[in-house]
């Protein structure tokens, strides 16, 4: 059973992961996945909404149960998106994701060999 703490971080990724301005952050694409959208010749906001949307976290894919990682398929890509949780510099990890007044959130969205 996931302690109060772990669930609070996983509501907050989830806010986040969702484009909820009132959890600060910044989100990434990288360049393998601005390739792959080139390359097809398509926008970000599907791979945006496909993030947001995402709800299958089992004992794999998120054994911690913060709701930071998640795996979809894309254009024939398997692709990735991690969230991390760092100080207000973006410099360390945040000693307490919990707290939003000393915590940034980074999701990055990449291809699986990228990782």
């Amino acid at each position: 059973m996931a302690s109060s703490r772990t669930t609070e971080i996983a509501q907050l990724n989830d806010q986040f992961r969702r484009c909820d301005p009132s959890v600060p952050g910044m989100r990434f694409l990288t360049a393998g996945i601005i390739e792959l959208l080139k390359r097809n010749k398509v926008d970000g906001d599907e791979i945006v909404q496909i993030v947001s949307e995402f709800s299958v976290f089992t004992e794999d894919n998120d054994p911690h149960g913060e709701h930071d990682f998640g795996t979809f398929e894309y254009l024939g890509e398997t692709c990735f998106w991690k969230i991390d949780a760092y100080d207000n510099d973006y410099f360390m990890g945040s000693d307490d994701p919990t707290d939003l007044s000393k915590t940034r959130r980074v999701l990055t969205v990449m291809l699986a060999e990228e990782w």
